[in-house]
């Protein structure tokens, strides 16, 4: 019986024009032969999205990282500029300013000299972050300008 199933299988590949070796007998002998499917397993699939799953875990939380960084660098160079702006403003009136916002208006000394504006505008803080806190202690001559918008309190000088 085993025979008459294999003479079958050989004389089905010999209609089809497959005279090789390969395709008359062998390992395939007593099956239907399919032809090859293209595209990917299940598996392929299923480690393909793993390893996508992987690298996005990893890239997700230093893309947050770098987000929160930058932040921080503006906070830092608007602080810086806004402290070079009140040590000019306090060159020139002897006294520290009042308020940030008198950075950005002309202001006329003791002895009648204009000077100003010393900042075009306030720089406005990171979004999401709350505004720039300012005092200034004209007993001991100092001011602090800090900013405390993701609970990182960032003071100059």
């Amino acid at each position: 019986m085993a025979d008459f199933i294999g003479l079958r299988v050989v004389a089905l590949h010999l209609q089809r024009g497959d005279t090789t070796a390969a395709n008359i007998g062998g390992p395939r002998e007593g099956r239907t032969v399919r032809g090859r499917q293209a595209g990917f397993t299940l598996i392929e699939l299923l480690i393909v999205v793993a390893i996508i799953g992987i690298l996005s875990a990893i890239a997700i939380p230093l893309y947050a990282n770098v987000q929160a960084k930058a932040r921080i660098a503006k906070a830092q160079g608007d602080i810086r500029a806004m402290a070079s702006a009140v040590a000019v403003y306090s060159a020139h009136m002897n006294v520290a300013p009042p308020a940030l916002a008198d950075l950005t208006s002309v202001v006329t000394n003791g002895l009648g000299q204009t000077a100003g504006p010393f900042m075009a505008m306030v720089p406005p803080p990171p979004s999401g972050w709350a505004a720039y806190a300012y005092g200034a202690d004209s007993v001991n001559s100092t001011f602090t300008i800090s900013s405390n918008g993701d609970a990182t309190t960032i003071t100059m000088p």
